[in-house]
C-alpha cells in the first residue's frame, strides 16, 4: 500500500539566518508518520514573494498535500496569505468569518482589533479556515495546501485541527537495532538484507562512544510481521 505524500514549506528569513531554530518540521513529521502520510520533502524559503509562490506551486503539484509554517502574522513581512492567493489565482481581503473570530478574541481581552491585527483576517476568497485554539488568528486551507502559523505552539494546535480531516494510509512502524561495529563491517550484510526486503526501508546511523564505533540500524515499514522477520535476521547477522 502506498501512503499519500506530503511536503512542508517553511517560510521565514529568521529560519535561514539561524536566528530561530525550526521545531515545526520535527513535530509534523512525527504526526504524519502516525497518520500514515509520508513527509517526502521539506523546503525553506525566505520572506520573498516570488520564492514563496514558486515553491508552493511546485510542492502542491508534486504531492498530495502541503503544510506551510510562518508568515501569517500582523506585520508587514507576513506575506504568506497574499502569496497563497496569487499562487492559486484567488482574490484576498479581510473576510467576515475570520474577522468575527478575531473580534471575539480581542473583545474578551479588552484589546483593540487595530489595522495591524486585522491583517490576520485577510484570507483568500475560497479558502477554508483552520481553527487556532491558542491565539485565535486562523490558518487556512487553499487547494491541497494547509497554511499555518510559525509559532510552534500555534502550529502544533493547527496540525491537531487539520489531521482528523485528512485521509492517510497504514502507519509506518520503526524498529532499531544497535550494533557495536563500524559501518564498514555492517555495510555488506545490511545491503543484502535491504535487497531481500524491498518493501522495508533500512538505514544505518553511525556513532562513536567511548572511543568505539557503532551504528543504530533503523528498519521502517507497514507490515509488522515482515519487520519482525527482518529484525530477527539482522540480530542474527550481527550477534
Amino acid at each position: 500500500m502506498t501512503n499519500p505524500t506530503a511536503a512542508m514549506l517553511v517560510i521565514g528569513d529568521e529560519i535561514l539566518s539561524g536566528r530561530t531554530r525550526d521545531a515545526n518540521m520535527y513535530h509534523l513529521a512525527g504526526q504524519l508518520t502516525e497518520a500514515g502520510i509520508t513527509l517526502a520533502e521539506v523546503r525553506i524559503v525566505a520572506d520573498d514573494r516570488d520564492a514563496i509562490i514558486a515553491a508552493v506551486q511546485a510542492l502542491s503539484e508534486a504531492h498530495d498535500m502541503v503544510f506551510t509554517s510562518g508568515g501569517i502574522g500582523p506585520t508587514h513581512d507576513d506575506i504568506t496569505a497574499d502569496c497563497m492567493a496569487v499562487a492559486f489565482g484567488q482574490s484576498i481581503d479581510v473576510r467576515d468569518d475570520a474577522r468575527a473570530i478575531l473580534q471575539a478574541h480581542y473583545d474578551k481581552s479588552g484589546t483593540e482589533l487595530n489595522e495591524a491585527r486585522l491583517r490576520m483576517a485577510r484570507i483568500p476568497a475560497d479558502a477554508t479556515l483552520i481553527e487556532n485554539p491558542v491565539s485565535s488568528a486562523p490558518g487556512f486551507t487553499i487547494g491541497n495546501v494547509h497554511v499555518m502559523a510559525g509559532v510552534p505552539s500555534v502550529f502544533t494546535a493547527m496540525v491537531a485541527s487539520v489531521l482528523p480531516t485528512l485521509t492517510g494510509g497504514a502507519p509506518v512502524i520503526s524498529k532499531t537495532l544497535t550494533v557495536h561495529r563500524g559501518e564498514g563491517d555492517i555495510a555488506g550484510p545490511l545491503g543484502e538484507l535491504a535487497q531481500a526486503y524491498p518493501s522495508l526501508s533500512m538505514g544505518s546511523y553511525p556513532f562513536m562512544r567511548d572511543g568505539s564505533y557503532g551504528a543504530n540500524i533503523v528498519v521502517r515499514g507497514q507490515d509488522e510481521g515482515l519487520l519482525d522477520e527482518a529484525m530477527a535476521k539482522l540480530t542474527a547477522a550481527f550477534a
